[in-house]
C-alpha cells in the first residue's frame, strides 16, 4: 500500500508549504516531568504518541532535518519527560512518553503515563495526537487504550505507521489495510493512515503537508 496525496486532500501548495513549514528554526525548549510544568503558551500544538521505541525521537527528527534534535534510544522507555519543541514560532512539537514498556518499574510507569492522560485531556492548544504504530506488528492492545482515552477526550488523532521500509511490500499492505479497518472502530481517530519511514524519508512529505494543512484549517 502506497501513500496518496490525494487521499488526504493535500494540494501541490499544500505540501509545499508543509516543507517550508519544516525548514523552519526547530528548537527543544523544555521537558516536562508533572502538570504544573507545562509552558504556557498560546502555539497549536502537535503531539506524537507511540509504543516506546516505536520511532517518535527518529520521525521527528525526519520531519525537521535534524539528526539530534530529539534524543533517540535503542533503549525502550527512555523518554519519561514530554518533551516540546518549538517549531519557528509557529507550532510546538510534543514528543510523549512511550508507552506499554514493560521493564521500567511499575510506579514509575504509572507516574508518567497518568501525566500523558493528564496532557492528552486538558490541554486546550493540542490540535491533533499522531500514535505512531510500528509497521511490523500494527496495532497492539495498548495502542487501542490510548486510542479509547482520546476518544474519551473527543481528542483528534490519526494513525501514522512507521518503519515501513522494514517491512515487505506485501506484508505492509496487509497489515496497513488491518489497522485501517480496526481505527473505524475509534470514532475520533482520522479515516485514513501516513505510511512512515524514518530511514528511507517515505510518507515524511505527506505528514508535513497534513499538519501544514491542518495548522492553516486553524488560522483560517
Amino acid at each position: 500500500m502506497e501513500n496518496s496525496d490525494d487521499i488526504f486532500a493535500l494540494t501541490p501548495e499544500i505540501l509545499e508549504l508543509g516543507r517550508w513549514l519544516f525548514t523552519q528554526e526547530s528548537t527543544f525548549f523544555k521537558g516536562v516531568v508533572s502538570e504544573k510544568g507545562l509552558p504556557l503558551t498560546t502555539l497549536p500544538e502537535i503531539a506524537f504518541a507511540g509504543r516506546s521505541n516505536v520511532g517518535k525521537s527518529s520521525l521527528i527528527n525526519a520531519l525537521t532535518n535534524r539528526a539530534l534534535l530529539a534524543r533517540t534510544s535503542n533503549t525502550p522507555g527512555r523518554t519519561k519527560e514530554l518533551n516540546f519543541f518549538d517549531l519557528g514560532e509557529r507550532i510546538t512539537l510534543v514528543d510523549l512518553p512511550g508507552y506499554g514498556y514493560a521493564k521500567a518499574a511499575k510506579k514509575e510507569v504509572a507516574s508518567w503515563q497518568h501525566f500523558t492522560k493528564i496532557y492528552l485531556r486538558g490541554r486546550a492548544q493540542l490540535r491533533r495526537v499522531y500514535i505512531l504504530i510500528d509497521a511490523r506488528h500494527g496495532i497492539k492492545q495498548t495502542d487501542k487504550e490510548v486510542m479509547k482515552l482520546l476518544d474519551d477526550s473527543a481528542q483528534s488523532y490519526q494513525i501514522v505507521m512507521t518503519k515501513s521500509d522494514k517491512v515487505k511490500t506485501q506484508e505492509l499492505q496487509e497489515i496497513a489495510e488491518k489497522t485501517m479497518e480496526e481505527a473505524k472502530n475509534f470514532v475520533a481517530c482520522f479515516p485514513q493512515i501516513i505510511i512512515t519511514s524514518s530511514s528511507t524519508k517515505e510518507g515524511v512529505d505527506l505528514l508535513r503537508g497534513a499538519i501544514a494543512k491542518l495548522i492553516t484549517e486553524i488560522q483560517k
